[in-house]
């Protein structure tokens, strides 16, 4: 039970308060600054709010998981590294809430602190095949400096699923509330998961401690988060998913429970990305036409949008701990039908009522 406590409870309540306690500073120094959304000079096509509401809650979030950490994860590569990349992410992302630079700069960034990560070891060396066996990646290898080999795929595809994480995320938070409980939903799945190897795996506790810390930090963002939000995330929450991204790849619950339980966004991000490209536009191009702009063209308030995201992902964090590697891969395919075509069956009736509205 002690030791139940040192990787769920006591890491999960101290990210809690010292978030909850660095938000209202946070709050203080973000107006003192002016790194304000404010809707009247930010022209951005998603806005939705009506008056100026600080961002940088990049900051809170960054501050309860980094002290928490010092607190109760060891000090090893994988973990410097992370929190150094998460820091990066942050300061990044202050200042992209402050000046709104370029998405593209952005997005360099994510991959600059990606490869720092995986190069300090949070790579995925294998992946359970849904049919049965275990497929090696780390098999495939190319050379590198002074004798030193790169296992190529397995590094390849842990870049690429940590930029895909904090872009996935950073576009789900649209609504009020919406992104920090996503975030714990699948931090506290991921946890559970690891669990179940961590008597006998390091990492898999390192896992699950990172990801009651995630958890806890994000429960105390959400206070100030939820409807009507006094702060918004900002691109400096950046820095919580990477740490998010690190948790999955580190946890023996591997990306499948992850891909499940953040089904909803990341279905809702690759049909955005498909959509933008399809249309000619850049896929950083902004629009007002994810899931959660259109369910408030439908009607419902970004209280019920937030429940709406929060609950199927606790719906789908759940069944994830019961299916096989099997049952996952199936499940996926299930909300990839299901959410891709509530997708495109919104589009479409929203573009037949502003036709008809014309």
């Amino acid at each position: 039970m002690e030791n139940l406590s040192n990787i769920i409870f006591l890491p999960l309540i101290i990210s809690f308060i010292i978030t909850v306690i660095a938000t209202p500073v946070s709050l203080h120094y973000l107006k003192k600054f002016k790194v304000l959304d404010d809707p009247k000079k930010h022209k951005h096509p998603a806005i939705i709010h009506k008056k100026a509401v600080p961002r940088g809650g990049g900051i809170p979030l960054f501050a309860g998981a980094f002290i928490a950490g010092l607190i109760f994860l060891p000090f090893d590569k994988v973990i410097i590294a992370s929190f150094l990349a998460a820091f990066v992410s942050l300061v990044v992302g202050i200042l992209d809430d402050k000046f709104d630079i370029s998405p593209y700069i952005r997005f360099l960034v994510n991959i600059g602190c990606a490869i720092l990560v995986v190069f300090m070891g949070a790579t995925i060396p294998f992946i359970t095949n849904p049919f049965g066996g275990i497929l090696f990646l780390n098999h495939i290898t190319l050379p590198f400096f002074n004798g030193a080999t790169i296992t190529f795929l397995s590094d390849l595809i842990a870049v690429l699923w940590i930029v895909w994480v904090m872009n996935m995320l950073n576009w789900s938070k649209g609504v009020d509330g919406q992104m920090p409980g996503i975030v714990a939903i699948s931090a506290i799945t991921i946890g559970v998961l690891s669990l179940r190897f961590s008597p006998l795996d390091v990492t898999s506790t390192t896992a699950a401690t990172l990801s009651f810390i995630i958890a806890g930090a994000s429960v105390g963002f959400l206070i100030f988060n939820f409807y009507p939000a006094k702060i918004f995330p900002g691109y400096g929450a950046t820095s919580i998913y990477l740490l998010l991204a690190v948790a999955s790849i580190l946890s023996s619950a591997k990306l499948a429970t992850a891909i499940l339980v953040m089904g909803v966004p990341m279905i809702d991000g690759v049909f955005t990305i498909t959509r933008r490209i399809l249309s000619g536009k850049s896929p950083f191009w902004h629009d007002k036409k994810h899931l959660h702009h259109l369910l408030l063209d439908l009607g419902f308030s970004q209280r019920k949008i937030a429940l709406f995201y929060w609950s199927v992902s606790a719906i789908l964090g759940t069944i994830s701990l019961v299916l096989s590697s099997k049952g996952k891969l199936f499940a996926i395919i299930m909300v990839v039908i299901l959410v891709g075509g509530a997708l495109l069956f919104l589009h479409l009736l929203l573009n037949k009522s502003n036709e008809t509205k014309l």
